[in-house]
């Protein structure tokens, strides 16, 4: 395993650490706002992890919130007892990026249950189609995962499937430059190394929605 890739490893791991305390404290619950909800885990990730800074704006939706892809903004919302939300969290740890998204229910609506098990199941079927390769264009991998959304019954949300990651600050990600994300216009082999001859490594990310339900689920972590 290289160096860089075992940093992000291990910064993932204790990204994923973090999360699972915020479900065994119980902190997802009815009643607070997302607003709320994102600001304790942050104190959360400070008191156990020492985590100060995160690498792009912590974000925690519910409901018809889920809807929206990461650019935009909705209003802050209360969480319902039977709400569908999800996170996406960027923490900076040991200066390495992670990247982790997830999905979680309130109660025992069906529909979003389907959803949030629906999204985990491409995740990994995604992932394994990709390693499965030794080359494989950005624009190939974007198409695959917006069929996996169809093949479940959803529409794919987001405008890519994922992104560059490494050690803060990495190349700027930034609107029109496609050559940094998992995006349908993007022909790079994602398997290329970069400028300097070192592998790059990328985040593989899953927006799932149905617009008729007002629900979405998402799913995001280090393709390895």
């Amino acid at each position: 395993m290289d160096e860089i890739k075992h940093k992000l490893i291990k910064a993932e791991a204790i990204a994923i650490q973090l999360f699972d305390e915020v479900e065994n404290r119980g902190l997802i619950e009815p009643g607070k706002t997302e607003l709320e909800l994102n600001e304790e885990i942050h104190e959360l990730a400070q008191e156990l992890f020492g985590i100060e800074k995160h690498w792009h704006k912590r974000i925690v939706r519910s409901g018809e919130n889920t809807l929206y892809p990461y650019k935009e903004n909705p209003p802050n919302r209360v969480i319902e007892s039977d709400d569908i939300l999800f996170f996406d969290f960027g923490p900076i740890i040991q200066k390495w990026e992670a990247d982790l998204g997830r999905t979680y229910v309130l109660g025992n609506n069906e529909k979003k249950l389907k959803l949030k098990n629906d999204i985990e199941k491409a995740w990994l079927e995604t992932k394994n189609w990709f390693l499965a390769h030794s080359e494989m264009r950005a624009c190939d991998l974007y198409h695959y995962a917006v069929g996996k959304a169809n093949e479940c019954g959803w529409e794919f949300g987001g405008e890519i499937s994922g992104h560059l990651v490494g050690e803060f600050p990495h190349e700027k990600l930034e609107s029109g430059n496609n050559g940094l994300y998992i995006h349908p216009l993007n022909n790079l082999d994602l398997f290329a190394p970069d400028e300097n001859g070192n592998a790059r490594h990328w985040i593989l990310e899953l927006h799932f929605i149905d617009v008729s339900e007002k629900i979405g689920g998402f799913y995001e972590q280090l393709l390895v």
